[in-house]
């Protein structure tokens, strides 16, 4: 198959999570995956195709992964890749706007460097909040909502974008 990066940002794991199990995902499907922080990735070259993913907080991403996309915008332009977001949590609200929940600018970038999809991931509350903000935050989501990943829609997500690279190598 490929060899695939999947690079990420993450303030306390969650989104690191995330990323782990892309890559498991991936390597089941027979890629070669390396599974890194964006922050310590120095480039692209050297892989097929690229997955980035960064935690979401009002709407931005961590700089980090920001950083990653401008780094490497051309080698990225080269090649397919994906992006993904994950960060709310907390009961869905009927009708709601679920917009605040995307990055827009960096959506939009990502598609001008010819990104082949974007989702958006339920997060986690910190497990171990730090500071009065984030301690409120957690103390006022219910339990069930305190951890809205569904690992499922992630696997298949994951699924998706190994069956497109197998597309590609067979069209290559």
């Amino acid at each position: 198959m490929s060899k695939v990066l999947v690079a990420y940002a993450s303030k306390r794991g969650s989104t690191a999570e995330i990323a782990q199990s892309v890559a498991e995902t991936l390597r089941a499907a027979g890629a070669e995956v390396d599974c890194a922080e964006a922050g310590g990735v120095t480039g692209v070259e050297g892989y097929d195709a690229v997955v980035l993913g960064s935690a979401v907080y009002m709407k931005r991403w961590r700089g980090d992964a920001k950083r990653f996309l401008r780094r490497n915008r051309k080698a990225l332009a080269q090649r397919p890749f994906w992006i993904f977001s994950s960060g709310p949590v907390g009961e869905p609200k009927p009708d709601a706007d679920e917009s605040w929940n995307e990055p827009r600018k960096i959506v939009a970038q990502a598609e001008q460097l010819g990104a082949r999809g974007h989702v958006v991931f339920g997060g986690r509350v910190p497990a171990e909040p730090h500071g009065p903000i984030e301690r409120a935050m957690v103390d006022n989501t219910p339990p069930e909502h305190r951890d809205k990943r569904d690992w499922a829609e992630i696997r298949a997500w994951a699924e998706g974008v190994a069956a497109e690279l197998r597309t590609a190598v067979r069209a290559a």
